[in-house]
């Protein structure tokens, strides 16, 4: 007997995607560990972990839209084979730069804003890929659960190999075993077989395109409200990660181990949650799970901020990691299974620039915070501010359009049977 969220690993090509992306995730995760750990080290300043933040990930705000123009318009699996060429590329030259010690931090900042813009392609083709490479369209939504569930194992087992290694062997370390995992996902990918690509017949320019994208989700308020709160809690809940460094440096007096630990934490409690998702059953109401969750992730960075004890802050962590990573699955999941599939591509763009493109700013601000206010006070305050946004944004959710868009799918779907009966 298949247990329901494993039915979608029927699909060769999805099992495929899984395990390579699975490896090359966990390298993914050393590499960031790493990179911050390296310039707190070298630095000793929280608002030079926010400018880390902000030169990773501004690049992808800045070019997601582009991004999703691309995803929508050409080939998306070659479009996610040159992303995973270019990030090993980028991984090997950062662990090279290390390895010869002459280097400064703008250097490192510099490689992370490559990667950046390499990810503002990269993830709108990769997400956008997933519903492409399941056969049975009644399993996207698992799918997109397990997803999560892989990034959060990676999560898990990233940073505490990376602490590991950090100590042992030093960053640069970490940068070449990121580089070598990428292998796993490139030789993944040449596994998959999909149908021959069907070039899209296209009268719009790419600036129409991106214009269409824009008019699409100011039209389609269901969306556009899971985008809005996904923004705010991007900018204002989930830059607390920046501050995971001076906690393990200067509150739980620790080492590279102790921050490995502390990321792991979220990464047990994200997974869990993941694995919650992808158990659901179909019809659940993902909005109010949504809802409980956003909450619960409030309460858990407001408990964590002030406490001293590290058996007890892991555990709070673990359960902002369950409610954190609601954000992501849960809204890419809502977004996937309701935009129109010529607007895949631009709408996960959105996504991404909501997602990825808000954390940057939110890092700069929160830098800047805890330098005046301190880190405990800082990542307290995101607490309060993410129940706020739960109970101002969260009721917007239940907009009265995802009954409306329901009815008009079973409308067209009763009417394609009359036609197929006529």
């Amino acid at each position: 007997m298949t247990i329901p969220a494993l039915k979608v690993f029927q699909s060769i090509n999805y099992r495929y995607y899984f395990s390579g992306q699975s490896l090359s995730l966990i390298g993914t995760w050393m590499q960031r560990t790493a990179v911050y750990w390296l310039v707190y080290e070298r630095t000793q300043s929280s608002l030079m972990l926010g400018v880390t933040v902000f030169a990773t990930q501004f690049p992808s705000f800045l070019f997601s839209i582009p991004g999703g123009m691309v995803s929508d318009r050409y080939n998306r699996y070659r479009v996610l084979l040159l992303t995973q060429i270019a990030s090993l590329i980028q991984a090997l030259l950062l662990g090279l730069l290390v390895l010869s010690a002459s280097y400064e931090v703008w250097h490192i900042l510099l490689l992370s804003a490559w990667l950046g813009f390499i990810n503002a392609f990269d993830v709108p083709a990769r997400q956008a890929m997933v519903y492409d490479i399941v056969e049975n369209k009644e399993h996207v939504a698992n799918a997109i659960a397990l997803n999560s569930s892989m990034v959060h194992l990676a999560r898990l087992i990233g940073p505490a190999l990376s602490g590991i290694v950090l100590e042992s062997f030093g960053a640069s370390v970490c940068f070449m075993i990121n580089a070598f995992s990428f292998i796993a996902v490139i030789t993944s990918l040449l596994f998959i077989t999909l149908p021959p690509y069907q070039k899209p017949d296209r009268t719009n320019s790419a600036w129409a395109d991106i214009k269409n994208g824009f008019t699409y989700l100011k039209d389609t308020p269901s969306i556009a409200n899971v985008m809005i709160m996904l923004a705010l809690i991007s900018f204002l809940s989930l830059p607390y990660i920046t501050l995971l460094p001076v906690y393990a440096k200067e509150i739980f007096t620790g080492s590279a181990s102790t921050f490995g630990y502390l990321n792991s934490a979220i990464g047990f409690g994200a997974m869990a949650g993941a694995f919650f998702l992808a158990s659901l059953q179909p019809g659940a109401n993902l909005k109010k799970i949504l809802f409980i969750n956003t909450l619960l992730f409030g309460a858990g960075l407001l408990v964590f901020s002030h406490l001293t004890h590290l058996p007890l802050a892991l555990l709070f962590l673990s359960v902002v990691g369950f409610g954190m990573m609601s954000q992501t699955t849960i809204s890419n999941t809502l977004i996937q299974t309701n935009v129109a599939p010529a607007m895949r591509g631009r709408v996960i763009s959105y996504y991404a620039m909501a997602f990825f493109g808000m954390q940057p700013i939110g890092g700069l601000l929160i830098g800047t915070l805890s330098h005046h206010i301190g880190a405990a006070n800082t990542i307290a305050t995101e607490g309060i501010v993410t129940i706020l946004i739960a109970l101002i944004i969260g009721p917007l959710l239940h907009h009265r359009e995802w009954r409306r868009n329901e009815k008009m799918k079973m409308d067209q779907l009763e009417e394609r049977s009359v036609e197929a009966t006529g």
